[in-house]
């Protein structure tokens, strides 16, 4: 998310408002629930985690350990084991 100035797209009327609440300071104005996306929409990372989940699955059901899958994907044991419940309960 970037930063614009407030100059360049309100009107000084709008501006001024705003500075009876809150002068100088940063303000974050959320998104129109109509605009608002799913996390991830803008990038594949739900895919890219998607294959690693299934990956991290595979390996378990090959009889791969949770501490080696641990160790081998840079995760917790129990973060592998939440990943191999939710495989199992989504198959």
């Amino acid at each position: 998310m970037g930063y614009r100035k407030a100059e360049e797209v309100l009107p000084m009327e709008v501006i001024e408002l705003i500075q009876q609440y809150v002068d100088g300071e940063n303000i974050y104005i959320p998104r129109k629930v109509d605009n608002r996306r799913e996390w991830g929409a803008k990038t594949r990372i739900r895919q890219e985690l998607l294959f690693r989940n299934q990956e991290i699955y595979r390996d378990y059901r090959t009889g791969i350990k949770i501490s080696e899958l641990a160790d081998k994907y840079y995760l917790s044991e129990k973060s592998i084991q939440r990943i191999v419940r939710n495989m199992k309960e989504n198959l």
